[in-house]
């Protein structure tokens, strides 16, 4: 017997229990009763329990349709996620665990490999997500602007120059920097990067490589090679390394899927991690605390990040704010095992 026949059942009518039903049981109004169930503060704690106990009683449930409806919210918050991003994946989970401590829920819109930016947003606007939570965005800051006057939007892990809208992100410069001070300090010197291709975030890390070498003396070392977020993009620029004279000591790619596909290529090729060759990447996604990769990489503290992303909805929808403000992170160097001294 499933629920609503067990609750049917229980309040002998046939019919799922309503409101009224447990207004009946306990005697009191359905106003009252609608206040506990609620959770609105004024019911003292006897009738509080009294309530609840007849609920559970009768098997009944709210209606959350039918209350946001009612109070024309939705109290759901809209999430843009690129599905093939395993750092994607973590936000959202801190992103539901932050949601639901102040009374929201999220809604999924998903970015694929045939499915862009515009169409993931529109669907949040359908399903009429009071605000949006987009991750990672890559479209032009005047389109989150004016996308931003219809819902209120909160751009995590991108800088947007004056920004016109709510930003959440780390400091990725700043990160990548961490990782050449790193190296550096173990010893290397030819130091390359795997690029993360177009954008703003690729063009932030990328600047972070760049002005960690020079701020070290090491600018003929600098080499950055054409890439992208994925595992095959670290393969291919591995295997362009291969290809040539001689390797570099230590390698730094846009993110750790990328790093991946690094390892993966140098492991074939019987190139030694950490021994001949360090390898590090970016965002401590969980493939990189695995322990067949055991990666050395850079925080950026997924679970801050949906706390703060998460609040800033939360202060224009219920508190009325209406400045943009921007939240930088600082990233946090994750020392593991593919980085050592050079041979």
């Amino acid at each position: 017997m499933d629920d609503v026949d067990s609750a049917r059942d229980r309040n002998g009518t046939g019919r799922r229990p309503r409101l009224e039903d447990v207004a009946a049981r306990v005697g009191l109004s359905t106003a009252s009763v609608s206040l506990v169930l609620r959770g609105v503060s004024g019911p003292s704690e006897r009738t509080r329990q009294r309530v609840l106990k007849a609920a559970a009683d009768l098997g009944y449930q709210v209606d959350r349709t039918a209350s946001l409806l009612a109070s024309r919210r939705t109290r759901l918050l809209g999430v843009m996620v690129d599905v093939h991003r395993p750092f994607h994946a973590e936000l959202v989970e801190h992103l539901h665990t932050a949601a639901e401590a102040v009374g929201y829920d999220l809604v999924l819109s998903t970015q694929t490999r045939t499915r862009d930016e515009h169409t993931a947003v529109e669907t949040l606007l359908a399903f009429r997500s009071e605000a949006m939570i987009l991750l990672g965005p890559t479209v032009p800051a005047d389109t989150l602007a004016a996308l931003d006057r219809k819902s209120p939007v909160i751009a995590v892990g991108r800088r947007i120059a004056d920004a016109a809208l709510d930003v959440v992100r780390t400091a990725d410069d700043d990160g990548v920097g961490q990782i050449v001070d790193h190296l550096v300090g173990l010893g290397h010197h030819a130091i390359a990067y795997v690029d993360g291709g177009k954008g703003v975030i690729a063009t932030d890390r990328r600047r972070g490589y760049r002005t960690a070498m020079r701020h070290h003396g090491l600018d003929a070392y600098i080499r950055v090679l054409h890439g992208d977020h994925t595992e095959a993009a670290g393969e291919r620029a591995a295997r362009k390394l291969l290809d040539g004279d001689a390797l570099p000591t230590a390698v730094v790619t846009y993110n750790d899927q990328s790093a991946i596909g690094v390892l993966a290529a140098l492991a074939r090729a019987g190139v030694a991690v950490p021994g001949e060759v360090s390898v590090a990447g970016y965002d401590d996604d969980t493939l990189s605390r695995l322990s067949c990769f055991n990666l050395t990489t850079v925080s950026q503290n997924a679970e801050e990040q949906a706390r703060h992303a998460v609040a800033a909805a939360v202060e224009r929808l219920d508190h009325g704010r209406t400045e943009p403000r921007e939240v930088v992170l600082p990233p946090q160097l994750v020392i593991r095992g593919t980085t050592a001294e050079p041979a």
